[in-house]
């Protein structure tokens, strides 16, 4: 008997594309009513913007997507997660090229990548000069794609459930992520609780303290989702030590995973402290911190600048932020180097962050000990453990797969790089911080200085966004719809 052979179910992949489409389109009201109330002149092309985004998006979803059936397999999770994540930012490109703010495809495609996989790499220079609206609209899209564009999905459909936990699993690829509960629905909708309380609790103390709507609306979205658009050329340097404070603050916690802040919210600091990814998280920032701290001293700083500059610099690289402001004078050879290796640690499982994680490293370094352990004693029976839970040999080897994925990544990004013009130290700085989903944190110091992204020939600039989307898709997401066998049939 000759087995059918499933089609694609491509009338759901239209319709979750023309659902985050009108999502997208209705983010865009505030950026229109900030534009209109400044009178930036940006108001007629985010209009038109988000007119031709709902358009499309209601096309999707009521025509194409009309009777859609709502079953849902695995392989098809990573195809509709890759699609949705590459035709949103190019639908969100639109308001850079509608407002004329850039004058290629290609730098609006860059601007837009990079805000919704919270890479925060720019082209826009001259910030001062952008348009308040458009500057509400990057942060936004960093805000949007922080969670994930998936997690918008999951939490306004009503009727694919088993679906869910596969877009789920497809946005998490490659993290080992825990629950806030067994409702995939419910987990979802806990998640942006948190998301939006942070959000809005940093929005307020930073307006309390007279930084504006712009800038205190724009820096909470960009701080929380761990994006790291900031709204003038100079970065962070104007804001003042209070609103630093807080936004160190706030790029330390959000680099937590999500499920812990929702036990510290819930006033279970025992549970929060019981897992073992959050000590090691905060150990290595403390240590990167100290580190920091005594090599500008050394180097002649004082102490009133070293510390909260190393606080604020070191917090922005580890939760992958990117956030910058004014170094000080001398930068030492220790703090490029603390900070091109936090580059590639990254922040947390669960959380809004990018790098390569530290539970996975964790999960590296258990397993390359007991490798060692059974060089000296053959027979030993011996398995990685998190949180006392026996982590699956299947995914440790997905942790090891994962892990050189992201390195020979890094290394063709740099080559790329190097054909476009860029130096050998340069190129892997941008390669790492772009796939790391950090952007301009390290654009200040010996090992990253320049990171000149508006001068990047269009091929430099494509091989970013191809890194900023790996990063942001956990690496496995992309690459599987790239490998023949995911493309035979079953």
């Amino acid at each position: 008997m000759v087995r059918a052979q499933r089609t694609w179910n491509r009338r759901l992949l239209a319709r979750l594309l023309g659902m985050m489409l009108i999502v997208l389109a209705a983010s865009m009201a505030v950026p229109i009513m900030v534009s209109l109330y400044y009178g930036d002149g940006s108001q007629y092309g985010l209009m038109l913007s988000g007119v031709v985004i709902l358009m499309l998006g209601l096309f999707l979803r009521n025509i194409l997507g009309a009777s859609a059936s709502y079953e849902l397999h695995a392989r098809e999770s990573f195809f509709y997660t890759a699609i949705v994540w590459v035709v949103v930012p190019l639908m969100g490109a639109l308001p850079y090229i509608f407002t004329s703010s850039v004058s290629t495809f290609t730098d609006a495609a860059f601007e837009s990548f990079s805000g919704f996989t919270t890479t925060g790499s720019s082209v826009l220079v001259r910030l001062d000069k952008v348009p308040q609206g458009l500057l509400v609209w990057r942060s936004t899209s960093q805000w949007v794609g922080g969670l994930g564009l998936m997690l918008f999905i999951i939490a306004i459909l009503h009727r694919i459930s088993e679906g869910s936990a596969r877009l789920y699993e497809a946005e998490f690829s490659g993290t080992l992520q825990r629950r806030l509960h067994p409702r995939m629905k419910r987990n979802v909708l806990l998640m942006w609780v948190i998301y939006i309380a942070l959000t809005l609790a940093l929005f307020l103390l930073l307006l309390v303290d007279g930084n504006g709507f712009v800038d205190s609306y724009c820096t909470a979205l960009s701080t929380v989702s761990t994006g790291g658009f900031m709204t003038h050329s100079d970065g962070m340097a104007g804001f003042s030590s209070f609103s630093l404070s807080m936004v160190t603050l706030f790029m330390f916690l959000s680099g937590i995973n999500l499920a812990l802040l929702f036990s510290l919210v819930t006033f279970r600091p025992k549970a929060m402290w019981a897992d073992e990814e959050l000590p090691r998280y905060v150990a290595i920032f403390f240590i990167a911190v100290a580190l920091s701290v005594a090599s500008f001293v050394l180097a002649g700083e004082r102490w009133g600048k070293a510390i909260p500059f190393s606080l604020f610099h070191v917090a922005s690289t580890l939760s992958t932020c990117g956030f910058y402001t004014t170094p000080p004078s001398s930068w030492p050879t220790t703090v490029s180097v603390v900070t091109f290796l936090l580059i590639f640690v990254g922040a947390s499982a669960g959380s809004t962050g990018g790098g390569m994680k530290i539970k996975r490293l964790m999960i590296m370094f258990r397993e390359v000990r007991n490798y060692f352990v059974r060089m000296i004693h053959p027979h030993a029976v011996l398995s990685v453990k998190i949180n006392d839970k026996v982590v699956a040999p299947d995914y440790v080897v997905r942790v090891f797969s994962f892990l050189f994925l992201y390195l020979v990544s890094v290394t063709a990004g740099a080559f790329v790089l190097t054909l476009c013009g860029i130096n050998i130290p340069n190129a892997f700085c941008m390669a790492a911080a772009n796939l790391g989903n950090l952007g301009p944190s390290p654009v200040i110091n010996n090992l990253g200085a320049s990171l000149d992204y508006v001068g990047l020939l269009p091929a430099g600039k494509w091989a970013m966004v191809t890194l900023m989307l790996a990063g942001r898709l956990e690496i496995f997401a992309l690459v599987a719809v790239f490998m023949p066998a995911y493309w035979r049939r079953r």
